[in-house]
């Protein structure tokens, strides 16, 4: 059999042998499709592909029958397609960014016991206290776009990150409840702006490299959060005074801001266009069939992600009662696994579809917080975060993606509803999560949750999803 690879105005080496089934790699536009046997699997690394060939200007693959031998292809596209991330300064710069803010409310989100502890806070109380952070992020995004076209998307990236660094040294250090709540909304504020800013600078490099970068800088996010979690996890053992960690990583990213900005400032620059309201532009529709049922799933999916993100730590405390120094490492396994899920999803999407994924997903989810409920001993709570982050990893990626292509709907009018929904998920879940700990306890609270993730997985039965 003859494996070939097919580019654009470039050479085709091939290659022989003999077999039942065959491989071919090939460039459509510039997304990679693997074919095995009668199946074609699109693969979205076109960066991967530009550096291969213009290096070597062929690729030669081996035919084979073993379906390992499949997924180690699909492993190289993607490992290689991470090489070319991080050796593209400019990618590499942002992906800083986004570890930076990941790392930040890494810290932020294991610290959390701490406030509960400082000022006597029962469940509900903290619930109400964490509303805060991201009520202060609702009112700043329609204002985001302001000050992207008014300062431009890079200076707004740079000046953003340094002040959420600063800000986020104010709630742990606050004197006060009343106080320590508003300064979570000036976070949130700044959190807003940054987050628009840093990915529609993704979007430049995308369009101005012709790369597929967004996924993989989420990725750096989630690896951020993950780190944060088990830095803050040793300083909270080490009895390091909160306020003066957080001082201290503001500083240092600062200074990592600093020294990376004349590679941010070379990025294209580009303004946010907000369309006519007769221009078909984003608008909120009432949802209804496939979109309804895509929204449904992304409440359950983004309960579960807030719940997460909020609550992991103050179960590891009083439910797990681990030490100190652990306090954090169940944050940090679903994040790590988080990020390593939305690495590998440009992968295993296509090669499984979304929809076995995203129910793949949901199961997983639903074990993964069952095994944390059931045996709430520190090794087991860990794992069971992990398998969270797994379950959860691709389900944003999976659910905008289809939102945007619902047949015979106004272009981005799926995706702006879809976000808005999606926002109050994030925002709703942590809070009744906190009522409900107060009025029964935090594991039946958390089996909610894995009850929402169950129903996500059956959902997806009846929906398209790409």
């Amino acid at each position: 059999m003859n494996t070939s690879l097919i580019t654009k105005g470039l050479p085709i080496r091939k290659s022989k042998k003999s077999s039942d089934r065959f491989y071919r790699l090939f460039m459509i536009s510039t997304d990679f499709c693997l074919i095995c046997g009668n199946q074609r699997y699109e693969i979205s690394v076109s960066s991967a592909c530009h550096i291969l060939t213009a290096k070597k200007n062929s690729i030669n693959i081996i035919a084979s029958t073993d379906r390992l031998e499949t997924c180690a292809t699909i492993l190289f596209i993607m490992l290689t397609h991470l090489r070319t991330f991080f050796t593209h300064r400019q990618s590499l710069a942002i992906g800083m960014v986004f570890i930076s803010v990941g790392f930040l409310f890494g810290n932020w989100a294991t610290l959390i016991p701490y406030i509960k502890q400082k000022f006597d806070l029962n469940d509900a109380q903290l619930g109400l206290l964490l509303l805060s952070f991201p009520i202060g992020a609702t009112v700043m995004n329609p204002f985001s776009t302001f000050f992207i076209n008014r300062f431009g998307m890079l200076n707004t990236t740079i000046i953003g990150l340094i002040l959420l660094a600063t800000t986020f040294v104010c709630p742990v250090g606050a004197s006060c409840l009343a106080l320590t709540s508003f300064s979570l909304i000036i976070v949130g504020m700044c959190l807003s702006v940054t987050n628009v800013a840093m990915n529609t600078c993704v979007t430049s490099l995308e369009h101005q490299y012709g790369i597929n970068i967004m996924s993989t800088c989420h990725g750096m996010f989630s690896a951020g959060l993950m780190f944060g979690s088990i830095a803050a996890s040793i300083l909270r053992g080490m009895k390091i005074e909160p306020a003066l960690q957080m001082g201290a990583i503001a500083v240092v990213i600062t200074a990592l801001v600093l020294l990376l900005r004349p590679t941010i400032l070379g990025i294209h620059e580009e303004k946010i266009i907000e369309e006519e309201s007769g221009g078909g532009g984003a608008k909120f529709i009432l949802p209804k069939g496939a979109l309804l049922l895509m929204i449904l799933i992304s409440l359950c999916t983004n309960v579960t992600e807030g719940t997460m993100a909020d609550w992991t730590a103050v179960y590891m405390r009083d439910i797990v009662q681990t030490d100190d120094y652990f306090i954090g490492w169940g944050l940090a396994g679903y994040s790590m696994f988080m990020s390593l899920g939305r690495f590998v999803g440009d992968a295993l999407i296509p090669r499984f579809g979304g929809n076995a994924v995203l129910r793949t997903g949901g199961i997983i989810a639903a074990l993964g917080i069952t095994l944390a409920i059931i045996f709430p001993y520190t090794i087991t709570a860990i794992l069971g975060f992990t398998l969270v982050g797994a379950g959860v990893s691709c389900g944003a990626p999976i659910l905008y993606g289809s939102a945007a292509r619902v047949p015979g709907m106004a272009k981005g009018a799926g995706l702006a509803t879809m976000n808005t929904f999606s926002m109050g998920g994030f925002l709703a879940g942590p809070v009744l999560i906190g009522f409900i700990s107060k009025s029964i306890s935090l594991p039946f609270a958390f089996s909610i949750v894995a009850v929402l993730a169950l129903v996500w997985a059956f959902l997806v039965n009846r929906v398209k999803l790409y």
